[in-house]
This record gives structure tokens, sequence and C-alpha cells, in this order.
């Protein structure tokens, strides 16, 4: 596939400030599309990446929404087709997790997790759908997770939201069925994010074991691998999703897992 591939489409990608979604946003940009940012963290750290980004001669712009919020949401949408002229790829990709049991599982984080992991999904594609069905194109890509397909005790508001992320989709990719707009789920499992390498060192430290042997700890209790997801594959999937070859795949939930959900 052409290095611009998508020279001249425009993308959104939620919680593309650090970990899988800047690297979704990265590989869309590589690719020539014109890219909106969103997500938390360090104002500075935020700019610094929209202008590397911008130096790959793309258009690249920034919108704080909050993903709890349906209203900035749909302002997001509205933005991006105002500032960059389309939104053409939404990558629903914000997402945050809490443990716990589920007699314990407190009220408000179900209600945060719930509300970031699925409903922000909806309400984005809610206000992106209209401009790509009138415009004849359009790529919406849920990134969801391995436990949209399986489950892991003690995270009930995560797996019970990332399920409905794969049923979501596959409504949405039925009500397109017959339209140039496809839907489908990225299911990622173990993915190696800046957060996870500090989970790693962490765990490392705290158990006189070396690097290497805490991260093979961690990766083999779920990747017959033992090798992580990369954001860059996990990147390169979405990137396979928005290309031609991929017009006729709709409403899959595609895991890029290390071999998790085949045991």
């Amino acid at each position: 596939m052409s290095e611009q591939s998508l020279r001249g489409r425009c993308a959104v990608v939620t919680g593309s400030t650090s970990g899988i979604g800047l690297g979704l946003a990265t590989r869309l940009a590589q690719a020539g599309a014109n890219v909106m940012l969103n997500g938390m963290g360090d104002a500075a750290e935020i700019a610094r990446i929209q202008q590397s980004l911008t130096a790959l001669d793309v258009k690249v712009a920034y919108h704080g929404a909050d993903m709890t919020r349906p209203t900035e949401i749909a302002d997001l949408i509205a933005t991006a087709e105002k500032e960059l002229g389309a939104v053409d790829v939404l990558v629903s990709n914000a997402g945050v997790q809490h443990v716990a049991p589920v007699a314990s599982f407190p009220d408000a984080q179900w209600e945060r997790i719930i509300s970031i992991n699925l409903s922000a999904a909806f309400y984005g594609a809610k206000a992106a759908l209209p401009g790509m069905l009138a415009r004849g194109w359009g790529r919406i890509i849920n990134i969801a997770s391995v436990h949209g397909l399986v489950a892991s005790a003690n995270k009930s508001a995560y797996v019970a939201a990332k399920h409905g992320v794969v049923g979501l989709t596959k409504v949405i990719a039925l009500e397109t069925a017959e339209t140039p707009v496809t839907c489908n789920a990225i299911c990622p499992g173990g993915v190696l994010t800046p957060l996870v390498d500090q989970q790693i060192r962490a765990r490392a430290k705290s158990e006189g074991k070396t690097y290497e042997a805490a991260k093979l700890e961690l990766v083999g209790e779920k990747h017959p691998s033992k090798e992580f997801v990369t954001p860059e594959q996990l990147a390169d999937l979405a990137l396979f999703l928005c290309s031609p070859g991929a017009a006729q795949m709709r409403g899959q939930a595609l895991a890029m897992d290390g071999g998790w959900t085949a045991q």
C-alpha cells in the first residue's frame, strides 16, 4: 500500500496523545491523512506531537473533548469537519480501566468506564456518519480489546464495555452495508505502551529480575507468542482497514493478541 494512500483524507483519533492512539495517529499521518488529535496530557507535549506530525506535510489539529460528554464529542467531530474539511476516518480509541471484584466495584468507576470506552464510540459514530454517508466514503474503526471477545476476572466494566463495542461495530456495519462506509473493530491483546513498559520496569525492580525476564513473565501469562503487540502493528492493521482491499470487511472484530484467543 502506498505511503500516501490516505492523502487528502481526514482522520479523527480519540485518545491519541499517547500509547496506542498516538501510534494510530502517527501512522495515518504518514499515509497522508490530515489528523485531529484528542486526549489528555501536558499542553507542551501535545504541541510537540502536533508539530512533529505537521512535519509530515499534513494538517494536524487538537481538540480536548472530554469523552464522558456527548456534546463535546459532537463538537470534536464538528470542529474536525470545519478545520480539516471532513471526517473520513474515525478511530474511537479512548479508554480507561479499573480493576475490582463486582461486589466491591465502585459505581463511579463503572459509569466512567462505560461512558469513555463504549458510549463515546457511539456518540462519535453518530456525529461522523452523516458526513461520511453524504460524501460517499468513510471508515469507522473501533479499538475494542481482546476483552471484547473473552473475559478476565475483576474487569467487569471494561469487559462489558468492550463486548459492547464489538456489538456496536456490528450494528453500524449492518446499517451501512450497502454504502461505501465500513465499520470494524480491532481487538488488541497486551500492548507494549509506555505505561506497560513502566509496569515491567517496576516488576523487575520489585522482584529483583532483569527487564527481559519481567517482560517475558508478564506477556507470557496471556500470549502464547510471548511477545507484546506494538502500537505500530495495530496502526498498520488500521491502515489496511482504510484501504480498498478492506472494502468488504464489515462488522469484524479483528484480534491482534499473540494467540491469546486461539487457546
